[in-house]
């Protein structure tokens, strides 16, 4: 077993490679957003040369204000939707390597607007991969969907690669069409030309520094913080919560292994261990604990839009070929979660809170 190479002492040392990274060419898309904003902090850290596009902020507060995220990265406010500032965009920044995270990410806000959820997530994709034709010097494509691209069948199975795509609500589609949008520039153009696509789908995350709405954290948050009591559509749903930075190492961990192995191009899912599912009730109680107050209570959910009741992903592909597994499990994400948000309202800087918590990822063994 201790020459496997999926061992856990393996596993766990599997961390960005700065000297990787020094000086890198890297386009990331989404960097206003909460992960965004996360991997360009962490990207700088690591000494990358990092050219940044996204939309306005669309919270208040939002990390990449607080964190100063405009001083790590060049930014650009763009929209993914201009396919011409798109193709400006790539020409000027020259990228080795593409992280793309921009999207609409709620599901909520993909029932009340459909139309730009499909039009930002599915051909916001395909302007950037188009703009990667023909681009010199680009070797790798890393595109953030989510563990919501599968279709869904309730079974209390974790969901795998192979598994078939769907998505019930506009947002969950739009990402499953985001998937062959990838795919079908890899295998069409991008492959040939050298450029190694690869996609990532990463379950539930949680960490410091978001405030979207419709979130289970964040919304606790903001009620915990002013005194009320969070309310719970769907308590008893499972989920695979883990820790923001999680998974951000994993798509840089691809990234790396991409430059050498281009054959690795495909589908990767980043989550945590099945066993390590968790249900919303399970992880408010752990945030309760962790921020030391806060009460909830079950709403009423008649009416509400369809959400998923189970859902999990199997994570042993990343875990045997990549090295990539959680470092922190979920009460430890919780635990750091909680922290975070707990030190920023009692006056500690948001770009502090962020290098800390990296530092200690890094730490973790």
């Amino acid at each position: 077993m201790d020459n496997w190479p999926g061992a856990l002492e393996d596993v766990v040392s599997a961390a960005p490679d700065a000297g990787f990274w020094r000086g890198r060419r890297v386009l990331l898309t989404g960097h206003t957003g909460f992960k965004g904003a996360w991997l360009g902090l962490w990207l700088a850290r690591l000494g990358a040369q990092v050219s940044a596009v996204a939309l306005p902020p669309r919270t208040e507060p939002d990390l990449c204000t607080l964190a100063r995220i405009g001083d790590a990265v060049q930014g650009r406010l763009l929209d993914l939707r201009d396919a011409a500032g798109v193709r400006e965009a790539v020409a000027a920044a020259r990228p080795e390597i593409v992280l793309h995270l921009a999207a609409q990410a709620l599901v909520r806000a993909g029932y009340r607007e459909p139309l730009d959820t499909f039009a930002t997530n599915v051909m916001g994709t395909a302007h950037l991969l188009d703009a990667l034709r023909g681009t010199d010097g680009v070797r790798v494509v890393v595109v953030a969907t989510t563990d919501k691209v599968y279709r869904n069948l309730e079974w209390p199975f974790p969901y795998r690669e192979t598994d078939a795509l769907g998505g019930h609500d506009p947002y969950s589609a739009s990402k499953a069409a985001a998937e062959l949008v990838a795919a079908s520039y890899r295998d069409a153009f991008l492959r040939a030309a050298g450029v190694a696509v690869a996609t990532a789908r990463a379950g539930n995350v949680i960490g410091g520094g978001d405030w979207s709405e419709d979130r289970l954290v964040p919304d606790a948050v903001r009620a915990w913080l002013s005194g009320r009591t969070l309310s719970l559509r769907h308590p008893q749903a499972i989920r695979p919560w883990q820790h923001v930075l999680d998974p951000l190492a994993g798509y840089l961990r691809l990234a790396e292994r991409l430059w050498d192995e281009p054959g690795l191009a495909g589908a990767w899912n980043f989550g945590p261990q099945t066993c390590e599912a968790a249900s919303v009730r399970d992880v408010v109680e752990l945030a309760r604990r962790s921020f030391g107050r806060g009460e909830w209570q079950a709403a009423d959910a008649t009416g509400e839009p369809h959400e998923a009741g189970w859902l999990a992903l199997e994570v042993a592909q990343a875990r045997s070929r990549l090295g990539v597994s959680p470092r922190w499990p979920l009460a430890t994400a919780v635990e750091r979660t909680m922290t975070w948000y707990r030190a920023w309202a009692e006056g500690t800087d948001a770009r502090a809170l962020c290098e800390a918590d990296i530092a200690r990822w890094e730490a973790a063994a």
